[in-house]
């Protein structure tokens, strides 16, 4: 754990949930600083993953589940079709737009965590043949999945971070404060 994450109230587990969230959000957004552009677009190591890539899949898979839970559609549908694209920035897509969509996206999340009548409502999972038929998982479980995905790319994120320019998550936290 490269940052802390403050105990919550005690009693809040909404808060301790969505403090882990942004502490693991933290991670992608630090792995960014200071990079031009074009930093942010390349592919460092054997995988096809940049951090301006990562940065726009975990903004859309936050809104996707959000729209799940909220039973609308997702902002941007993906399939087998496009599903590559989820983790490729566009010629017309920033990384500061990137960052301001998922801060808004965030915002949303904590909003409709905070305003839920209980974490053990239920949603329907879309009927994707990956999920059971007719399953539902509640909020607390859509919570821990945020963290689960999000903590999954901030670790790729330090990677190629580091393989970038030597920064590790340690100097990205000192930068970051340094401000």
């Amino acid at each position: 754990m490269v940052t802390h994450v403050a105990a919550e109230t005690r009693g809040d587990e909404r808060g301790a949930l969505l403090a882990f969230l942004e502490e693991q959000r933290g991670g992608i957004r630090r792995a960014l600083l200071g990079l031009t552009e074009a930093q942010a677009r390349s592919r460092p190591s054997a995988s096809e993953l940049s951090l301006g890539g990562l940065l726009k899949h975990v903004a859309e898979v936050e809104q996707s589940w959000l729209a799940r839970a909220r039973q609308e559609p997702p902002a941007v549908h993906r399939d087998q079709s496009n599903w590559h694209e989820c983790f490729r920035l566009a010629d017309d897509e920033t990384v500061a737009g990137q960052l301001a969509y998922w801060e808004q996206v965030a915002a949303e999340t904590e909003k409709y965590i905070r305003s839920a009548p209980s974490l053990d409502d239920t949603f329907p999972l879309p009927p994707d043949p990956w999920f059971p038929p007719e399953g539902r998982v509640s909020l607390r479980w859509l919570c821990l999945h945020l963290i689960r995905e999000t903590a999954r790319h901030a670790g790729h994120a330090d990677i190629i971070r580091e393989s970038l320019d030597g920064k590790t998550a340690f100097e990205l936290v000192a930068l970051e404060q340094r401000g």
